[in-house]
């Protein structure tokens, strides 16, 4: 049973940081690819299928980044802690989403939030102009 937990959002200024930790238990996170999506605020929680990919990182290491979050978010993982982290740098008010982490245990980690079997339950970021 693979259980993922997120921690780390809360409230900003516009250009503040804030780094989301997900801790995975029931699988290494060395044989697992994670990608942290965004739900984009006007879209129903429950629609899964409408969640934005953010950042991935695949099970070689190899981070992937939407073109709105490159060169402002780092994603990395803690093998010894089992954990996935999102650094987030220069926030902007249009970043302000509900924010999950969710794993896969294939080696492809830039996929449709679909493909992906395991989630957390979401933490909100908020960045304030």
């Amino acid at each position: 049973h693979v259980e993922l937990v997120e921690s780390g959002g809360g409230s900003v200024q516009a250009g503040g940081s804030l780094r989301l930790s997900c801790a995975v238990s029931g699988m290494p996170v060395s044989k697992i690819s994670m990608c942290w999506f965004r739900q984009r605020t006007e879209k129903s929680r429950e629609n899964v299928a409408s969640r934005e990919n953010v950042a991935s990182f695949d099970t070689y290491g190899d981070p992937f980044y939407a073109y709105t979050v490159k060169g402002r978010f780092t994603v990395s993982k803690d093998n010894v802690k089992n954990t996935f982290h999102l650094q987030m740098d220069s926030l902007r008010p249009d970043d302000t989403d509900t924010y999950y982490c969710a794993a896969r245990e294939g080696s492809q980690a830039w996929l449709d939030a679909e493909d992906y079997d395991y989630w957390g339950q979401g933490i909100q970021v908020t960045v304030s102009s």
